[in-house]
């Protein structure tokens, strides 16, 4: 049975019918006008009308737990974009999560107490600059893009207020400059965001053309729609019960291969305790999981206050491939390595043991039963 709740099952769930459910289309971008229809439905919490399906993203548009519109075996979710400037160009990014609680309840983002460590570890965020008494057509500024050294999903968010009578300001270095002449006070806030971008000047993340395999062409299932202001990844389920997406890793030369974006500063938050741990599996069940065996495993459910969507990715092996069974909790990895039955590698058994688990960012805007049944 095919789970979740496309775009025109939600409108009529929502008795918002006729004209409306017309145009809804699952997987498709809805016109702007639709969005913002299912937008208020989804606020009002109707999305979330299966008690086996909890939303925990109010950004996303709607979802698929699964889909007959490929082989692959992955759904789909939706979610709004927001704009940013960097260096006076546009940049289009997604929010997930936050460090501080309000925060994360006003906004509808997933609570992540861990990336407060962010903030110890030099280098491990890039800067957001939010405005408090901005002109009408400011929009936040980001410090770096994806694929620069200095990048990080993982954001400081800083507070700008301007002193006299508002400018638009485009770029980190105007904000400075405003700053040193007096003109705008900028904070430092205790809020670390998790807000990936996903198309930036001169790139963006690419599109799955082929939707057989977990990665792919890409993760994304269309391309960046930045008329709608909605962008579709592929959504992926592992254990325990978390459906989740992929938009960068810390491991930069692996990073094109996985067709998602490097972010080497995101390494840095391994060192002070802001990542979580996920096992992917090296052989074993076949199954949907990235090397094409059984689903990953996520040490802690998304929401836990141990959580985190920056995971310290490590690769399980059977060291008996003829004795392996479906696993579906750290518990079990840990007792199976203790006892020999599997062999734990940092990143990929290929890697350089001496070297560090590389990170990847998983944001999980959806918690669902794992559905994944071994052949």
């Amino acid at each position: 049975m095919k789970q979740g709740f496309s775009r025109r099952q939600f409108l009529k769930s929502a008795g918002m019918g006729g004209a409306v459910a017309l145009l809804a289309n699952a997987g498709l971008p809805l016109a702007l006008a639709q969005e913002r229809v299912l937008s208020q439905g989804l606020q009002s919490g109707l999305l979330q009308s299966t008690p086996e399906v909890e939303l925990l993203v109010g950004d996303v548009i709607g979802f698929a737990l699964e889909s007959q519109e490929w082989e692959g075996a992955f759904g789909w979710v939706n979610f709004r974009l927001h704009q940013a400037w960097y260096n006076g160009e546009n940049v289009y990014y997604i929010r997930t999560d936050a460090s501080d609680a309000d925060f994360a309840a006003e906004n509808r983002l997933v609570h992540v107490p861990l990336l407060n460590a962010a903030l110890a570890a030099d280098g491990a965020t890039s800067q957001l600059y939010t405005f408090e008494n901005g002109a009408d057509e400011q929009y936040p500024v980001v410090s770096h893009i994806p694929d620069q050294e200095d990048y990080s999903p993982a954001w400081h968010v800083h507070r700008v207020t301007f002193n006299s009578s508002p400018s638009v300001l485009d770029s980190a270095e105007a904000i400075r400059e405003a700053e040193a002449a007096g003109d705008v006070t900028v904070e430092a806030l205790q809020l670390v965001v998790n807000f990936p971008i996903v198309k930036w000047p001169g790139g963006e993340l690419p599109v799955d053309t082929e939707k057989v395999t977990y990665l792919g062409t890409g993760p994304l299932v269309s391309p960046v729609d930045t008329d709608n202001m909605e962008v579709t990844f592929k959504l992926h389920q592992c254990y325990p019960g978390s459906r989740y997406i992929i938009t960068d890793t810390s491991a930069v030369p692996m990073a094109p291969m996985m067709g998602i974006s490097g972010s080497a500063s995101t390494q840095r938050l391994a060192d002070v305790g802001a990542t979580d741990e996920i096992w992917v599996f090296g052989n074993g069940i076949p199954g949907s999981g990235v090397m094409g065996f059984q689903p990953a495993i996520f040490d802690n459910a998304a929401g836990s206050p141990i959580w985190s969507p920056f995971w310290h990715h490590f690769t399980a092996v059977w060291a008996d491939e003829s004795q392996a069974r479906l696993l579906t909790s750290s518990t079990e990895i840990r007792e199976l390595e203790a006892s020999g039955e599997l062999q734990i590698f940092k990143g990929v058994p290929d890697m350089d043991q001496s070297m560090p688990a590389f990170v990847v960012n998983c944001p999980v805007p959806i918690k669902a039963r794992t559905t994944f049944q071994p052949a």
